[in-house]
């Protein structure tokens, strides 16, 4: 069950607020009257919000892959506000095509935004947080950590090695009143695919048969999606209003399906596989 905290003005620092989830979320805190630092490659595409919440919200250049850009905006952030209370990991890009496809370039690429940049804004905001004894962390994750969608191979993995230590980094940071909650949006009517996502050059004729409708379809998907970027991104102002936030937040009944039918997998495997499994230690034991 759902508890409200006592209210108060909370700063947020929310990565890639140009379009899509990122933006609507942004939209929603200011809307609540709440403080949000609105970061962005390019922070012209988000000088809008800033200009028309003067005293809620600044504008800031940042892309995770750079170290240097993390830093100076978090500096920015706290000069400005004095604390960050909410980090939101929400700047992402993706790529298409089989494993075999993918060039190491485009992989490297992939998880230097996806995962390497998600660490390094932990890392950067975890000292404040620490020092103020709370905050909340939400790693934006995916429907794909659960799923094995041909040709989505290697986001689904930046978002799982995203989810593994997410949950390492909840337990060692509890004690200094942090939480931490994955985001597990499904499909949301934003323009990620159109705005983040590459199509691989290398295209092996073999895959045609199980890739080949993936790189036709993919283009209408954001806008035939069901979810709604506002409503996504009042769920999860509910999960940091929460007392007792979760530690994953699936959006999207096709999130909620898709995880339902992998755990039903899972244990079905295990089931059927339960004998050999149970077979490995030594004799003596």
């Amino acid at each position: 069950m759902v508890t409200s905290s006592n209210y108060q003005q909370r700063v947020w620092f929310i990565t890639g607020t140009s379009s899509g989830l990122g933006r609507a979320l942004a939209e929603a805190v200011l809307e609540k009257g709440e403080a949000v630092v609105l970061t962005a490659r390019n922070p012209q595409k988000v000088q809008d919000l800033a200009a028309k919440y003067p005293d809620l919200a600044i504008a800031v250049q940042l892309d995770v892959t750079k170290p240097e850009e993390v830093r100076e905006a978090v500096k920015q952030a706290i000069a400005q506000y004095g604390r960050i209370d909410v980090l939101v990991n929400n700047a992402g890009v993706s790529t298409i095509g089989a494993i075999e496809e993918v060039s190491d370039k485009e992989v490297r690429r992939l998880f230097e935004t996806n995962f390497f940049g998600v660490l390094d804004m932990q890392r950067t905001v975890l000292p404040y947080m620490r020092q103020q004894r709370s905050g909340h962390i939400l790693n934006v994750s995916s429907i794909g950590c659960f799923s094995t969608a041909n040709a989505w191979g290697f986001y689904n993995s930046s978002k799982l090695a995203v989810e593994g230590i997410s949950g390492s980094l909840a337990s060692e940071v509890a004690p200094f009143g942090i939480k931490v909650t994955i985001v597990e949006p499904g499909a949301f009517r934003t323009d990620f695919i159109k705005r983040s996502v590459v199509v691989t050059d290398t295209q092996i004729k073999d895959y045609e048969v199980s890739i080949g409708n993936m790189r036709q379809d993919m283009w209408d998907h954001d806008l035939n999606a069901l979810g709604d970027p506002r409503k996504a991104a009042l769920a999860m102002i509910k999960a940091v209003d929460s007392d007792n936030p979760p530690i994953r937040l699936a959006l999207g009944p096709d999130t909620v399906e898709v995880i339902e039918g992998a755990l039903e997998f899972i244990k079905s495997e295990l089931d059927a596989w339960r004998e050999v499994s149970m077979s490995t230690n030594f004799d003596d034991y």
